[in-house]
């Protein structure tokens, strides 16, 4: 609806005696995100009281009035900033200019644009970026020194839920339909509840050891340390030439990972641990990598046994795991260069 037509609206319960909360209320319930500010009926119904009749701009004369001025651009830049959810008909009625020109003024003056938040794991503090900036750097100092040794002997671990039965995801169930044909329909179906969590080591070759935490038992540092010993054997087997190197280790900061037993582990078995910032899954390759990747896999398959999900590691080329892995030294560049955001 356009302003003159809200005024219009605004005179009509101004002439029957509404108050300016009635009023701001009738036309939220009709017009809701589109109904004019609070403002803007406090500033009709006081031209109304002054004598004012009409709901129609008043004409102006001579050449028109240049609105993208240094001030103007200044004070909509304070406003953005104060409130970064603004919307651009509140600031039409704050600075009284025209729609057009306060998006002009966003866009061309002010190079700005309005995106959805997005969801982040978890908001960084300034030490949890600083942390992280710290950590891309000497990842990063240790790749650089041999990136062909760096890609033969880093490993790297992390969990994840498997459901038996995943439904299909919104794009898999996308069809084809002639013109004039209903959108095709589909029972909704959520995860099943049977689920078992998967511990995957893996590197650049593809995958060493999968674990599949067993019904009923719990993942303790008791149980990690002893997968550990697991994963150790199968890493002797599968990977005879890291027999007389030390294994780059890299896991997230889990509290099983980093309990006393688990690191009395890892210096029993002599690996070199790959530090890892808090709060950090763009930088662990399983969650922005492998996992993801599986997840899309499973999308509308059901399982009668879980190990089914071995089928889709071992039918992958090694290139792909090279892959997964080579992205972190982009994504370490990148944290540095964001100062950790």
């Amino acid at each position: 609806m356009e302003k003159s037509e809200f005024r219009v609206l605004i005179k009509h319960y101004f002439l029957r005696e509404k108050t300016i909360a009635e009023t701001k209320a009738k036309l939220d319930k009709y017009y809701g995100d589109s109904a004019p500010s609070i403002s803007m009926v406090k500033k009709w119904f006081t031209e109304f009281r002054c004598g004012r009749t009409s709901t129609i701009d008043a004409e102006r004369s001579g050449r028109p009035v240049e609105v993208a001025t240094p001030e103007t651009i200044q004070k909509i830049h304070d406003m953005v900033l104060a409130d970064r959810r603004l919307k651009v008909r509140e600031i039409v009625e704050a600075i009284d200019i025209s729609h057009g020109s306060v998006v002009s003024i966003l866009k061309d003056h002010l190079a700005m644009k309005k995106l959805s938040a997005r969801w982040v794991p978890r908001l960084l503090t300034i030490d949890h970026k600083r942390n992280r900036v710290t950590t891309s750097m000497e990842c990063l100092a240790l790749f650089n020194r041999n990136k062909d040794e760096f890609f033969r002997r880093f490993v790297t671990v992390d969990e994840t839920w498997i459901h038996y039965n995943t439904p299909e995801t919104k794009q898999q169930s996308k069809q084809w339909v002639l013109k004039g044909e209903s959108a095709p329909k589909k029972a909704k179906v959520g995860l099943s509840a049977n689920k078992v969590m998967a511990t995957v080591f893996w590197d650049a070759r593809g995958v060493i050891h999968i674990d599949y935490l067993q019904k009923g038992r719990t993942m303790n540092g008791e149980y990690y340390t002893s997968l550990l010993d697991r994963f150790n054997e199968d890493l002797k087997k599968k990977r005879p030439h890291l027999a007389k190197k030390k294994v780059i280790f890299h896991q997230d900061n889990a509290r099983v990972h980093t309990c006393v037993v688990s690191m009395a582990k890892f210096y029993e078995l002599r690996y070199e641990l790959l530090p890892h910032p808090p709060y950090s899954p763009d930088l662990a390759p399983s969650d922005y990598f492998l996992f993801p990747n599986l997840k899309k896999w499973l999308a509308g398959k059901k399982f009668y046994s879980i190990s089914q999900t071995n089928t889709y590691f071992e039918d992958l080329e090694k290139s792909y795991f090279l892959e997964g892995i080579k992205k972190l030294e982009k994504r370490w560049t990148k944290c540095i260069e964001l100062k950790g955001d």
